[in-house]
C-alpha cells in the first residue's frame, strides 16, 4: 500500500495556490511540489489529490493508493462519491477517471497536525515563488 499525504495553500480565496505532497512506500518517502494557479482553497484541495495521484499513476500503477489530507470537504466528497458544487465537478471526476489506473484508493481525512509536511511543502512553494514540477 501506497501512503499519500496531500495538502494545499492559497494566498487568497481565490488566489494563487500550491500543492505538497508525500509519497511513501515501506521506508522510501519522496516530497513534490506543485504550483497550481489561481483557485480557491478547496479546489485546490481537490487539484493537489490530482497531482498526487498522476505521480502515483507514473510510478505506482495497479497499487493500492491512501489518500490522506486534512480537507474534510474533499474527503467527504470522494467517500461519498458524489458532489452539488459545480465547481469541483470537473475536480471530482478527475479524480474518478485517475482512480481507475489503480486496484484501490481510499481516503482519510487526517488532522491538520499529521499533514504538517505536505503543508510545509506547498507553503513553500507559494512563499517562494518557486514552481518546480518537484523536489
Amino acid at each position: 500500500m501506497i501512503e499519500v499525504y496531500t495538502d494545499a495553500a492559497c494566498s487568497g480565496d481565490p488566489g494563487p495556490s500550491a500543492a505538497g505532497i508525500i509519497i511513501k512506500k515501506k521506508q522510501m518517502m519522496k516530497e513534490y511540489q506543485f504550483y497550481l494557479g489561481s483557485w480557491t482553497n478547496h479546489e485546490a484541495e481537490f487539484l493537489a489529490m490530482i497531482r498526487a495521484l498522476e505521480l502515483c499513476q507514473k510510478i505506482y500503477p495497479n497499487e493500492i493508493i491512501s489518500i490522506r489530507s486534512d480537507s474534510q470537504i474533499a474527503v467527504d466528497t470522494m467517500d461519498k462519491r458524489y458532489t452539488k458544487n459545480e465547481k469541483f465537478l470537473p475536480l471530482y471526476q478527475q479524480i474518478l477517471e485517475l482512480e481507475e489506473n489503480f486496484s484501490l484508493v481510499f481516503y482519510k481525512w487526517i488532522p491538520d497536525k499529521q499533514n504538517k509536511n505536505a503543508d510545509r511543502l506547498a507553503r513553500q512553494c507559494l512563499q517562494h515563488k518557486q514552481y518546480p514540477d518537484h523536489l
